[in-house]
């Protein structure tokens, strides 16, 4: 029987104070495995710079998803055209792709003539409260990035999710296309907060 020993580290509370230490823990495990890829979450282009600062030494590629245009308020993107800029500079991937686990389905949910949840919103709600805000976030940036073709779904990644805001939540991820979720593998938790 076969097994690997390596470290898990838990954060007391969820939120962007843990961005610094995400990053490294995501570079540390980068290296111990072998793996090339960095996915980050990153809503205003913050965390997206925390990391490209923390790769920049590396030969590790960073791949940023973002929220779509609109998410928020019709029409806008809420990530700095600045920081968009200095990312592109460095040769950082930004990927900008529906939300895998709610897109249309929440325009379903909300519509006060259909109403009620869906089953996609019930995966994404079970990964949020069972595990980690974080870790939904992070599976649906490694989903959107392998539609968009930046990762392959025949190699391990480091995904990064965090809550409400920065990065708290580390993990390997072999990805999956959004139409076959279900091949998708969380393979290891290498940061979370404990209490979310």
């Amino acid at each position: 029987m076969g097994f690997v020993t390596r470290n898990t580290y838990y954060f007391d509370a969820p939120g962007a104070q843990n961005t610094a230490d995400a990053a490294r823990f995501a570079v540390e495990r980068a290296r111990e495995l072998g793996v090339r890829k960095i996915v980050v979450a990153s809503t205003s282009g913050r965390t997206a710079l925390a990391f490209q600062d923390a790769v920049k030494e590396t030969d590790l590629r960073l791949i940023v998803v973002t929220h779509v245009v609109g998410f928020s308020r019709p029409g806008e993107w809420e990530f700095s055209g600045e920081a968009a800029e200095t990312l592109r500079a460095a040769g950082v991937a930004i990927v900008t792709g529906t939300h895998a686990l709610s897109g249309l389905e929440r325009a379903i949910s909300r519509s006060p003539r259909l109403g009620g949840s869906s089953r996609t919103e019930a995966v994404a709600e079970a990964l949020r409260r069972v595990v980690a805000v974080g870790l939904k976030v992070a599976v649906e940036c490694v989903l959107i990035a392998a539609d968009q073709g930046v990762v392959g779904v025949d190699e391990e990644v480091i995904a990064v999710g965090g809550t409400i805001s920065g990065a708290d939540t580390v993990c390997v991820i072999r990805p999956a296309h959004t139409a076959s979720f279900f091949d998708l593998q969380v393979r290891e938790i290498v940061a979370m907060p404990r209490v979310r």
